[in-house]
């Protein structure tokens, strides 16, 4: 049971994805009560107890999350895409799923609402993804619930990509690698997601225990792989002209990705340095398997 609380159930969103699984992990390690939706409930078998239920249900389709509030005292929404799929955007899943989520908690009389946004993302409205991230926490805000919104910088899945490029011989970088960052692992972000239930409304930008240099990411990856550090640094401008390009020439499934990987990379990204699980681990772990 959580500090503080008397009768409490979860509804978790997202269960399937990267983050909602670690969460649904550490619900299932506290002993806590909870249900958990997934439009494939057979991802979700191995958390089925007297104390945890699955329910088949999708996000995107109203109907389907009718009464799947009630006994709910707290939502926990991880949903959202990183590349549009099925012919959803980014409208579709971040803004308008969680709304439908949001309408839903409100009718069966929700306490609580955490909704997982990103790090800045309040200040980079104009990036397709965070346009519909931060559309749904204006809604959220004005919604009569409590609310946290939890703004994680890069998780260490974001990071794997340095590990990929650089086996095969090369990092680039733009600009001088000297922006700052500390990316999160998804099982820290969980703890921290479950233990917000009791607090009072916020915002809260969450990394992981390490600050880094891009420059110094780089070279913890070829560390890992066993390969001499081969990094390359590109003018800022070209940065600006890929972001140009991609937007001129691709669809929004291609560039929104990029974009917002792209602008991101391209400022410091230090949030509250939270966790145990350190990304040269996380990287000597998964060099193993490449």
């Amino acid at each position: 049971m959580l500090k503080g609380s008397k009768t409490q159930k979860i509804l978790l969103a997202g269960s399937t994805g990267y983050l909602g699984g670690y969460i649904a992990d550490a619900i299932a390690l506290k002993g806590l009560s909870a249900r958990l939706i997934a439009r494939n409930p057979r991802k979700l078998e191995k958390y089925e107890s007297g104390k945890i239920e699955i329910v088949q249900a999708e996000v995107t389709k109203p109907q389907s999350l009718f009464q799947l509030c009630n006994g709910i005292d707290t939502v926990i929404s991880t949903v959202g895409i990183t590349r549009q799929k099925d012919g959803l955007t980014y409208m579709d899943v971040d803004f308008q799923a969680n709304m439908n989520l949001l309408y839903e908690a409100k009718r069966a009389g929700v306490r609580k609402f955490i909704y997982v946004s990103a790090i800045n993302g309040d200040k980079h409205r104009n990036l397709k993804i965070l346009e519909a991230k931060e559309a749904f926490v204006d809604e959220l805000k004005a919604s009569g619930l409590e609310y946290t919104i939890v703004r994680p910088n890069g998780f260490f899945s974001d990071m794997k990509e340095f590990l990929t490029t650089a086996k095969k011989g090369k990092v680039f970088l733009f600009g001088k690698g000297k922006h700052l960052l500390n990316p999160i692992h998804g099982e820290d972000l969980a703890k921290m997601c479950l233990s917000l239930i009791n607090e009072p409304a916020q915002e809260k930008s969450l990394g992981g225990p390490d600050i880094l240099t891009q420059t110094e990411i780089a070279e913890l990856a070829f560390d890992a792989v066993g390969k001499v550090p081969q990094i390359i640094y590109l003018p800022d401008w070209l940065r600006h002209l890929t972001i140009w390009v991609l937007r001129k020439s691709t669809p929004l499934s291609t560039y929104g990705p990029l974009e917002f990987f792209l602008t991101l990379m391209a400022d410091d990204s230090v949030a509250m340095r939270f966790g145990e699980r350190h990304l040269r681990d996380f990287y000597f772990e998964t060099a193993r398997t490449l």
